[in-house]
């Protein structure tokens, strides 16, 4: 004899079924929202790297900006610097200069010395010519002394190469009278001229003497390699 399955056996099993389901989806809710945190965890700490990578980048151009920037101010502060320096400098070797200029006309003053002068000057256009006969040009001012200075100079050119010479005054082209004195000796029937005058001796000193001078007047250059 069957027996039929009781209301009570139907809701017991219901209930049961019920609970099983709700565990069922308990667990799985929890499974969604622990996989949810984890993914959560991970996408917020993928944003927190990149955010922080941002920061980092951004601080660090704006580091290399400012520095570059620091550089770039220290570079032409230095140049600003060392331009006055050197201007400075180069305003006080003209200045030296220009009173070597001013100077040089008081040399024909002292005869004595500056016949001294213009036969060294004649001796040495003489030698870097190496003829038997050249030309002599000065100021017109200075035509006694250099007529000495030649007579000396074709003398001790001859104790000194055993050769005679021929020097001769020119004065139809005489040196300006706004110059400074000295000779210019003129060879080879007036194609080679020596100018040996005192205004272009300067200008070949300040050529040729200006780093000693510098160096004299400012020290030594230690950042330079190469000297004239």
């Amino acid at each position: 004899m069957s027996h039929g399955i009781s209301d009570d056996q139907v809701a017991g099993e219901l209930k049961k079924m019920t609970a099983f389901i709700r565990q069922e989806a308990l667990e799985k809710a929890k499974e969604i929202q622990i996989k949810a945190d984890e993914e959560f965890a991970i996408e917020k700490s993928k944003l927190v790297r990149q955010e922080t990578s941002s920061i980092d980048t951004t601080y660090e151009k704006k580091f290399k900006q400012a520095s570059m920037s620091q550089q770039i101010t220290r570079s032409t502060l230095a140049n600003k610097t060392r331009i006055k320096v050197l201007s400075a400098r180069q305003e006080l070797l003209d200045e030296l200069f220009e009173k070597a200029r001013n100077k040089l006309a008081s040399y024909a003053e002292d005869k004595t010395k500056y016949t001294g002068i213009c036969k060294n000057l004649i001796l040495e256009g003489c030698y870097a010519l190496d003829e038997k006969k050249i030309a002599v040009r000065a100021r017109k001012q200075d035509y006694e002394v250099v007529k000495k200075a030649i007579g000396d100079a074709k003398k001790e050119y001859k104790e000194n190469t055993k050769k005679e010479i021929g020097i001769e005054l020119d004065e139809k082209n005489p040196q300006p009278d706004g110059s400074s004195g000295g000779v210019s000796i003129v060879g080879t029937g007036g194609k080679i001229d020596i100018n040996n005058t005192l205004d272009e001796r300067l200008k070949l000193l300040e050529t040729d003497a200006l780093p000693m001078v510098r160096a004299s007047l400012f020290g030594k250059n230690e950042n330079r390699r190469f000297y004239d």
